[in-house]
């Protein structure tokens, strides 16, 4: 009989914070400038310039030590991590090793198999590198300097995840985390949120870990869960033909669905770790500890729980608006507006979710306002327009947000309501159609939605169909 193998999974994601400029001097952050731009003398490590720290990195990264329930470190500093490569322009990078800034926490996660606590080792602050690009047709690699100095907090796992699933669920849960704290967008197609999968396989029952393997290029949920598959799988293959496993990096190569190896896995000793010089320790307070707490927002579990209570809306409804932050905001902001939970709602959950699919946009890209769908809803709550002009209508708001009053004036678009006009017109609309008329007495139910159809093309979609249907059981 075949052994049975269990994965064993710690991670260590990187986020990039949303501050304005970078970790240790003044340049710019934003993303996608001509390369080398947001560049000086600290950040691409001349001789003689000297670091300042970002004070706005060290408010984010207890913010999220906070809300991942970590200790945190009051008086805590940085080391210098050696090693040699084009896009590390000191020969270094400036990270912590011997007192980060956060320890020992923990995330709740949900799973099919209910829910999981995933404790995390440590949380510390340290500077990105650049980037490097690699150009085939002259055969060379450039160096962009853009990214490097950006403040990077590293979130380190204990080993507790068993499965791709448990991964992405703990990913997730991160995400939006940092995302609500407002200390990254936690972009991974932009890199804004990078993991580096650990793992290692065992016998089911063993009680010691296997030969460990990391795993890099990883820039997608999919991605991530089709690496752990491959990575499982070879390493079962190796201990099964009785090879060894090597400790080593791998890259993943999304495309071809395989890995291969980049160099060996370093250990802390390679890197020759010692207190940074240039930067003093860091001491929190317990008054900027207690500040930095008080400006905590509301969390999504809380937030769930309290949309629970308050709104009258499904718990698949919360889910989805509360898997965004941006979503969370726009749902708040309109109920404030227009107090219709229920329309917002299903507004965000329909329409909304199908134009970000069509147009393959993710929520925090959503640019209309909350004050533009509140008029919307109640311009088809009044009855001035019906709902597949509101449809029509929500399109250019979502494209544009525009104001919806103006449009429905200056394109005509509001319903007709006055009953005389409209059952002159369903009277010409009978008279046209005798055989509908003939079928629906004789108990065809359908006919009657034929000559709603008719009457609404009439209208040129101007009606309200309710009062159409009213008109047409009165008269036949």
């Amino acid at each position: 009989m075949s052994k049975q193998y269990e994965t064993v999974i710690g991670l260590e994601v990187h986020v990039e914070l949303a501050t304005k400029t970078k970790i240790f001097c003044s340049c710019s952050t934003a993303f996608g400038g001509e390369p080398n731009t947001h560049t000086c003398p600290v950040c691409t490590g001349m001789p003689g310039s000297l670091p300042v720290l970002n004070k706005q990195v060290v408010e984010y990264a207890a913010a999220v030590g906070l809300a991942t329930n970590c200790k945190i470190t009051q008086n805590c500093k940085f080391d210098r991590k050696n090693y040699f490569y084009p896009d590390n322009p000191q020969n270094y990078q400036i990270s912590q090793l011997y007192y980060p800034i956060c320890r020992d926490g923990a995330v709740e996660i949900e799973t099919e198999a209910g829910k999981k606590t995933v404790r995390i080792h440590e949380i510390h602050m340290e500077e990105d590198a650049g980037k490097l690009i690699h150009d085939e047709w002259d055969d060379c690699s450039l160096v962009d300097f853009n990214r490097s100095g950006v403040p990077l907090i590293e979130i380190v796992s204990e080993p507790d995840m068993r499965s791709a699933e448990e991964v992405i669920a703990y990913l997730d849960k991160l995400r939006l985390i940092i995302q609500y704290l407002g200390a990254s967008d936690c972009k991974l197609q932009e890199g804004s949120m990078r993991a580096d999968v650990n793992l290692s396989v065992r016998e089911i029952g063993a009680t010691e870990f296997g030969t460990r393997t990391e795993m890099k290029n990883l820039n997608s949920f999919k991605a991530i869960a089709r690496a752990i598959e491959g990575e499982r799988e070879r390493q079962i293959d190796l201990i099964e033909e009785g090879k060894q496993v090597i400790q080593e990096t791998r890259r993943w190569d999304d495309a071809n669905s395989c890995s291969y190896a980049m160099r060996s896995k370093e250990d802390a000793q390679d890197y020759r770790y010692f207190p940074e010089p240039d930067l003093v320790p860091i001491v929190i307070s317990d008054e900027w500890l207690r500040e930095i707490k008080e400006k905590q927002p509301e969390l999504r579990d809380e937030k769930k729980a309290r949309y629970k209570k308050e709104f009258d809306i499904p718990d698949y409804d919360i889910d989805l608006i509360t898997s965004s932050k941006k979503m969370a905001d726009l749902f708040e902001e309109t109920i404030a507006i227009c107090n219709n939970p229920k329309k917002v709602s299903n507004w965000l959950m329909v329409e909304t979710m199908r134009l970000l699919k069509e147009h393959n946009m993710e929520p925090q890209d959503i640019s209309f306002s909350p004050k533009n769908l509140a008029k919307l809803i109640q311009l088809a709550e009044d009855g001035t327009i019906n709902s597949s002009v509101a449809k029509e209508v929500f399109e250019v708001i979502f494209k544009e947000d525009i104001d919806p009053n103006q449009y429905v004036e200056e394109k005509g678009l509001k319903s007709v309501n006055d009953e005389g006009a409209l059952k002159a017109t369903i009277e010409e609309i009978i008279a046209a159609n005798p055989q509908s008329v003939e079928d629906y007495k004789n108990g065809k139910q359908k006919a009657i939605g034929f000559l709603v159809g008719q009457t609404m093309k009439a209208m040129q979609g101007k009606a309200d169909p309710g009062m159409i249907n009213k008109i047409l059981k009165e008269l036949l």
